[in-house]
């Protein structure tokens, strides 16, 4: 069924456009700054979530997004969609239909489903069928039954063994040659009888045993076989479904799912690749004849436990499911520059402020790499790669790009080593300077929250208790002013991206760096500042201390 423009657009205020200009470029969508046109239409659609959804307490929490639009006749309006599904529909009246709706009645999903469903039911039936117990628990008894009497057995022959020695070495001189001989007659067959005697032991638990294995697999052949029809009928019912996403781009170009990802390391679409609002936006302007203008995604309801999500926070489109999909998309369309990719050599200096044959510390600015990315090649490495000719840079720890302060960085092999063995056995002393977005209430404590890869929506990090890696933050609050607070960090692990998450995260400070733009609110900069870094030099062990006395980022002063 074909819905109309009309349906899903609403059209922005003649006053407000009078106001505002709409862009000259589209929204780079992996990071931006909402224009404000973007920002009416979120509070816009944030209002009508409100009434529908209630607020982020009464919410589990999902994403929503905004597209502006221009229409053929030259008005402007905005659609809205949401990530995934919303309350267990796709078919929402204000929002755009999904790219393919998987919850159609009678599909070839849902028969799919079905029958994967089915063929669950029948797995599960065989895994707790109580015949099958009982054997699982039999055979488990047995086996153990079987390892202790043989074990008892092997020790006694070890004891039997011990006493035949012993009996010779006390008869060697006593008998005669020939009662002697006997003697080791006697001894060597009650030898043979214990070994004939081991091994009919073990052949009786093996013939039982066996019995009970054949009756075992009998089952769990049964099972395998339904697990392998499950995974054959998953595999075609995915593929069939992937070619079912057919994304439209600017250009009049299609592509499926599988095409888009077929060229990614990815090379298979990621769960809920197409579902999200972007693409589900993009696609129904482009079908509707609809100029995209301005975009933006952000979040309604409560924080998740893993990922950095506040509620009516903007985010940018995810890396791992949409960047392939909008790339193909935003063909033919004009985007703003991506800023990562701004040269920041003219007016961010690398300032070196100790140098010797060894080593050297450096004040690394903002926004600028450690060592060369895939898309930026201008990092610490490549500005000191420049300025020693003949000697190669070796990068000892890295900052965030949008981190600045103390780096180490040495000049030699050795050095090197000594001073990342330092790093490793957590011997180096860091402290770094922070301006957070919230007063904190207690004045110092500890932050403990594994971390890990979130590998679709790199380069964020996520707090997993199951897959993540020990992550210990000590912080102390410096200053608190006008709803900021200033707060020394001292981590004790080193993961990426720990004291943004840690400072981010509801069950750490709830209070993110400002200006971080990954998990709090974008600004000129991130208010994060490596200023204290000790350590023992490579060559002499002397105990070296740097400090940076000045903060290189605004303080609200307090009245």
């Amino acid at each position: 069924m074909t819905v109309e423009p009309r349906n899903k657009i609403i059209y922005l205020p003649k006053e407000l456009l009078q106001k505002i200009s709409p862009p000259e470029k589209f929204t780079y969508p992996f990071w931006y700054e909402p224009h404000p046109l973007t920002k009416w239409a979120a509070t816009d659609l944030q209002g009508f979530l409100l009434q529908k959804l209630g607020d982020e307490k009464a919410f589990s929490g999902k994403m929503f997004g905004v597209l502006v639009v221009k229409d053929k006749h030259n008005r402007i309006g905005y659609l809205s969609a949401f990530s995934g599904k919303l309350e267990n529909s796709n078919a929402h009246a204000r929002f755009v239909p999904p790219i393919f709706d998987r919850l159609t009645d009678g599909g070839f999903f849902r028969k799919g489903e079905e029958e994967l469903n089915q063929l669950n039911h029948q797995i599960e039936k065989l895994e707790n069928a109580l015949a099958y117990k009982d054997l699982k628990l039999t055979l488990k008894q047995l086996n153990f039954e079987a390892r202790e009497e043989i074990s008892s057995f092997g020790n006694e022959m070890k004891r039997r063994k011990a006493e035949r020695k012993k009996i010779r070495e006390s008869k060697k001189n006593k008998l005669s040659e020939v009662a002697y001989r006997e003697l080791e007659k006697a001894l060597a067959q009650q030898s043979n009888f214990d070994q004939f005697r081991q091994k009919m032991l073990k052949n009786s638990w093996k013939s039982e045993l066996d019995k009970l294995e054949i009756r075992c697999n009998e089952f769990e052949s049964e099972i395998e076989l339904l697990k392998l029809e499950r995974r054959q009928k998953s595999f075609a019912l995915q593929n069939r479904l992937f070619e079912q996403y057919t994304f439209l781009n600017h250009l009049g170009e299609t592509k499926s799912l599988s095409a888009i990802f077929g060229d990614t390391i990815y090379e298979k679409p990621p769960s809920g690749a197409g579902e999200c609002a972007g693409p589900k936006l993009l696609q129904f302007a482009f079908l509707h004849d609809l100029k995209p203008l301005c975009f933006g995604e952000f979040w309604w309801g409560k924080s998740p436990q893993s990922e950095i999500r506040k509620h009516k926070k903007f985010y940018p489109s995810c890396a791992g499911k949409c960047r392939p999909i909008l790339k193909h998309m935003l063909q033919g369309i004009e985007l703003e520059e991506n800023p990562i990719l701004k040269d920041m050599k003219a007016e961010k200096q690398l300032k070196i402020i100790y140098e010797d044959d060894a080593l050297l510390v450096v004040d690394k600015p903002f926004n600028l790499l450690s060592i060369p990315g895939i898309e930026v090649q201008d990092s610490v490495y490549t500005r000191l790669q420049e300025k020693l000719k003949d000697i190669e840079p070796l990068i000892v720890h890295r900052l965030d790009m949008a981190t600045s302060g103390l780096m180490v960085v040495a000049k030699t092999k050795e050095a090197h080593k000594k001073i990342q063995h330092q790093f490793i056995s957590r011997k180096i002393k860091k402290r770094y300077l922070a301006l957070l977005d919230g007063e904190i209430e207690k004045n110092e404590g500890e932050i403990r929250l594994p971390l890990c890869p979130d590998f679709l929506n790199r380069p964020q990090q996520k707090v997993s208790f199951e897959h993540g890696k020990k992550a210990i933050t000590h912080w102390k609050v410096i200053q608190k002013m006008n709803n900021k607070t200033l707060v020394n960090f001292y981590p004790v692990t080193g993961r990426t991206h720990q004291l943004r998450v840690h400072a981010a995260h509801p069950d750490g400070l709830n209070s993110p760096i400002i200006g971080d733009d990954l998990y709090g609110d974008k600004s000129e900069r991130l208010c994060l500042h490596a200023d204290l870094l000790e350590f023992h030099h490579p060559k002499t062990s002397e105990w070296m201390r740097f400090e940076l006395t000045y903060i290189p980022f605004e303080i609200i002063k307090m009245k």
